[in-house]
């Protein structure tokens, strides 16, 4: 299965924002540090919005946050909202009753047992565990540098 470009920018964003020490993101940044249009990103906003996987805060210091926290956003929540469709095949479709063998096919059972098994991996990541790299990530997204780490002696 190959997911969308607005399922891979949707999950960027999220890493994004759990990557942003700052308290709201901006969707002109997020769209600067990846190089795509600040429209596209706002067209991935509105699904994630509505999901409360984001949060936005209007006004001139407004911005995008994490709806909750980046711990409990798997990558399954995501695609569950960007994604239009999961058929990996027309036995799939809701139109499949011209295949005779739709209920009985071997092949179909394959297909649902490789997709299952794609949304549970999915369903095992988190953008916390995305972004644990999250200082690294933060510099390459030109979110700063890292804060300094105590050294013992």
């Amino acid at each position: 299965m190959r997911v969308t470009k607005q399922t891979n920018y949707a999950v960027r964003m999220l890493m994004y924002c759990a990557a942003d020490s700052s308290e709201l993101s901006r969707v002109p940044e997020i769209a600067k540090a990846y190089g795509v249009s600040e429209l596209f990103l706002f067209k991935i906003l509105k699904p994630l919005v509505k999901a409360g996987i984001v949060e936005t805060v209007r006004g001139r210091n407004g911005g995008i946050k994490l709806g909750r926290p980046a711990e409990e956003i798997t990558l399954f929540d995501v695609i569950r909202v960007t994604e239009d469709s999961f058929a990996m095949a027309e036995c799939f479709e809701n139109d499949a009753a011209e295949c005779p063998l739709v209920n009985s096919c071997a092949l179909n059972s394959a297909w649902r047992e490789a997709l299952d098994a794609f949304l549970n991996a999915l369903s095992k990541h988190t953008i916390a565990d995305l972004s644990a790299a999250r200082f690294d990530i933060g510099s390459r997204l030109g979110l700063g540098t890292p804060p300094p780490t105590a050294h013992i002696s």
